[in-house]
């Protein structure tokens, strides 16, 4: 008889294969490249964003040496307004490294992953998971919520911890790799449309009658809390954005009269300005105009 965890981990399998959302990066042959870009672009931004911008990225440069054989720069102006553009240097720079140092193939190893610039741990994680099929557990906010309620009994999962975190969650997994993959990819779904943070519908749960917080009362969290995002209306991620929308819009560049239009607050308009300068993501001077990077 199965472990309970592998248990859990099976019945929610059985419930992903008829429930799971059919998204294009789980549809069969995605490759590895493809969901490499999916899982950088899916960082902070919702799936129905991402969908449209990733089938751009992959028609336009259906391999990482068609990134890198373009401009940095090119690659933050596609990058449009999905936000957090760093985003968009990442995946060029991986782009180049693969290309170069790897034969234009995304590795499998997982080290190698860990050493591509720009990608973290659960970003490899999850490259080495599902485009891969190995046995790694990949740990999100949604896997780390429903971990919380159905195993610790907590309303939320609280700030991240990534060793405690890796560890409950290759508890969970079974030992065969492919139940593994399908494993990871299910409770995370199942964080994202059924355990949700402001709303779960507990009678939709699959694993319901095996939730300790549900059959606890559903108590309040009390433990520590994880930072909340900042509000973006006014910040300077919003001045950032509204510089960049700027540069992407014009093949020449920007005037320091131009950049100046974009937001009233000159301390906090210069202060994003340089921020974007720091970052890589545009270059130029006051005198000769800006624009994004070559």
């Amino acid at each position: 008889m199965p472990a309970p965890d592998q248990t859990l981990a099976l019945t929610v399998n059985e419930w992903f294969r008829v429930s799971g959302r059919d998204l294009p990066w789980r549809q069969h042959g995605f490759g590895a490249w493809g969901i490499l870009v999916s899982e950088v672009m899916l960082q902070q931004t919702p799936v129905a964003r991402v969908i449209p911008r990733l089938a751009e990225w992959l028609q336009r440069w259906p391999t990482p040496a068609d990134l890198a054989a373009v401009p940095s720069g090119e690659a933050v102006r596609a990058w449009n307004r999905l936000g957090y553009p760093r985003r968009a240097l990442n995946l060029h720079a991986a782009a180049v490294a693969i290309s170069e140092r790897h034969g234009n193939r995304v590795p499998t190893d997982l080290h190698d992953l860990l050493a591509l610039p720009g990608i973290g741990d659960y970003t490899a994680r999850a490259v080495a998971v599902f485009a891969y099929g190995q046995r790694h557990p990949v740990v999100d906010i949604n896997v780390r919520r429903v971990m919380a309620r159905a195993i610790d009994g907590q309303a939320e999962p609280g700030p991240p911890t990534t060793r405690r975190d890796l560890a409950a969650m290759d508890a969970l997994l079974p030992v065969d790799d492919d139940e593994a993959r399908v494993t990871n990819a299910a409770i995370m779904e199942l964080g994202a449309i059924v355990c949700t943070a402001r709303a779960p519908r507990c009678d939709d749960c699959p694993i319901r009658d095996r939730c300790r917080w549900r059959a606890e009362g559903y108590p309040d969290y009390v433990g520590p809390k994880a930072a909340k995002q900042k509000r973006f209306e006014g910040s300077d991620r919003q001045v950032r954005g509204l510089i960049l929308a700027e540069l992407r819009a014009s093949d020449v560049p920007v005037t320091q009269h131009e950049i100046d239009a974009v937001w009233p607050d000159d301390v906090q308009r210069a202060r994003a300005l340089l921020g974007l300068l720091d970052d890589g993501l545009m270059v130029g001077t006051p005198e000769g105009g800006y624009e994004l990077p070559s």
